[in-house]
């Protein structure tokens, strides 16, 4: 069998207790087939990106190994999605759990389905302040760190919320 990859995903939960569903997502995450979560960084609450008329987010990023390829993981975690009744309406919107592989050990990749690094994640201090909480010395594929390119984003009021990285 082959050696585990290294996978970085990024949660997200505004409705019908977004706590819960992030905590039971992260535990679900460790259940995937070929796959176990590593650890996850501390929850953050967020404003929403895009429009504003819904409430603030919860958002962790965990860390995976697994045995699956990037769209084999992938169709595990939009598969998780809908356990959690995920609808998918307007873009932007609000959602009980959004599920994003942000990298794929340093895989570049851009098809039909997945873009490997997660095309916006650069730009999204609600994704990369838990990752670089949880590696700050992670190198993205382009050679960047995780910790300075979080530093450089405005936090666009985040805040840890509990409980704290495991």
């Amino acid at each position: 069998m082959s050696l585990p990859h290294r996978a970085w995903i990024g949660l997200g939960s505004n409705l019908d207790d977004p706590h819960g569903h992030v905590e039971r997502a992260l535990a679900e995450l460790d259940a995937l087939p070929l796959t176990r979560r590593h650890r996850a960084s501390s929850r953050y609450a967020s404003r929403p990106l895009g429009p504003a008329d819904q409430p603030d987010f919860v958002n962790a990023v965990a860390e995976l190994e697994t045995r699956l390829s990037p769209l084999a993981l992938l169709d595990q975690l939009q598969a998780l999605e809908q356990r959690h009744g995920r609808v998918r309406g307007r873009r932007w919107g609000p959602r009980t759990l959004d599920l994003d592989l942000l990298l794929f050990d340093d895989r570049k990749m851009t098809t039909p389905r997945l873009t490997l690094p997660h095309a916006e994640m650069m730009k999204r201090a609600f994704v990369m302040v838990p990752l670089a909480e949880l590696a700050p010395e992670l190198r993205l594929p382009d050679g960047r760190d995780a910790a300075s390119l979080a530093a450089a984003l405005d936090d666009d009021g985040l805040r840890r919320v509990l409980p704290q990285a495991d």
